[in-house]
């Protein structure tokens, strides 16, 4: 492993995403090369079909790229077979999605409980409790998701994203099905806890105005890092 992915919670390097359709090899994804920093706050940005929900999956192991190096938090993901990067994801990575995934048949509580059930957690009951009442929910614990609107189940979502203080939070769209009111007050949660618990946030958004909250904004376009800029606009060296 080189220093540079020692320095950095996150380091990509040369990495691409090729699929076989029946025209022939579709690319996806090539050349990407980024570090994120420990705390970090960073914006994926691109038009539809630009690869910016493929890179999220690969940042995070839930997909398996092509050719180059993923490194999270030091440990080599493009090295790790599915059960050991499953193993990193329960460790160390939370996620939020925009159609919210939660189980239907538990409530508010359980379903935040859940990923710190499954380490073996002994507080898990209190952790969410605690979770649930940070996001404005204390009252609605014993809810199933069917009795909550979409602003609350993705605030459900966000919970059960933190529970056991992951180092590093990936968020898909995560205000893309609320309305306007709801969609702030997630993108609020989202800020509030990333900066209450240290937790690095790469979230993946059209929202122009959200992506400017955020340290940095990487730019994907046909498959390919256009650029990567702060939020004030300003650009910024890859890397």
């Amino acid at each position: 492993m080189s220093v540079l992915s020692q320095l950095n919670i996150i380091h990509v390097k040369e990495l691409g995403k090729t699929v076989s359709t029946f025209e022939g090899d579709l690319t996806i994804l090539s050349d990407i090369n980024f570090s994120v920093k420990s705390g970090e706050s960073v914006a994926v940005v691109g038009t539809s079909g630009s690869g910016k929900s493929t890179l999220l999956s690969l940042l995070a192991g839930l997909d398996i790229a092509s050719k180059g190096e993923v490194y999270l938090d030091g440990e080599a993901l493009h090295q790790l077979n599915e059960e050991q990067r499953a193993r990193l994801r329960a460790e160390k990575v939370g996620f939020v999605f925009q159609s919210f995934m939660l189980v239907q048949s538990l409530t508010a509580l359980e379903n935040v409980m859940l990923p710190a059930e499954l380490a073996g957690e002994k507080n898990a009951k209190e952790q969410a409790q605690a979770l649930l009442e940070k996001v404005g929910l204390a009252h609605r614990v014993g809810h199933y998701p069917s009795q909550l609107s979409g602003g609350e189940q993705q605030r459900v979502a966000i919970a059960r994203a933190f529970i056991g203080t992951p180092k590093i939070l990936f968020a898909d769209e995560p205000s893309a099905n609320l309305d306007s009111k709801n969609g702030h007050l997630i993108e609020s949660l989202l800020f509030d806890l990333n900066k209450q618990h240290g937790t690095t946030l790469i979230l993946v958004t059209h929202d122009e105005d959200l992506a400017k909250q955020c340290d940095r904004i990487i730019h994907i376009e046909g498959g390919q890092l256009a650029k990567i800029r702060d939020g004030e606009g300003v650009a910024v060296h890859v890397g």
